[in-house]
C-alpha cells in the first residue's frame, strides 16, 4: 500500500483512482490509512461481496472507466508495470 502512496501522483496523472479492497473493517482501515498517511480510499469487503465479483485473496486489478477489467495479476505487481499497463489505455 505504501507503494501506491508514493506513486499516487504517477497514477493520479494517468487517470487512474487506486483503491484498497480487504474483508477487514472500516476500522482496521482507518487505522491502517491513518499510521500509513494513505491518501487514497480503502474499502471494506466485510461480506466479501467484492471478492466474490471478482477474486479473493491478494489480487490487482486494471478497471476501465467503462467497467471492464483490462490488467489481472496475483499478488502486487511493481507500479512500473502498473504504470505501463494503465498508459496503454
Amino acid at each position: 500500500m505504501q507503494a501506491f502512496q508514493n506513486d499516487l501522483d504517477r497514477f493520479e496523472k494517468l487517470n487512474a483512482q487506486v483503491l484498497g479492497v480487504s474483508s477487514d473493517s472500516v476500522a482496521t482501515h482507518g487505522e491502517f490509512s491513518k499510521k500509513y498517511s494513505l491518501k487514497f480510499p480503502l474499502l471494506a469487503d466485510d461480506q466479501g461481496k467484492i471478492q466474490k465479483q471478482y477474486a479473493p485473496g491478494r489480487v490487482t486489478f486494471i478497471i476501465d472507466k467503462t467497467g471492464v477489467v483490462r490488467f489481472v495479476k496475483n499478488g502486487v505487481p511493481d507500479n512500473k508495470e502498473l504504470l505501463q499497463e494503465l498508459s496503454k489505455l
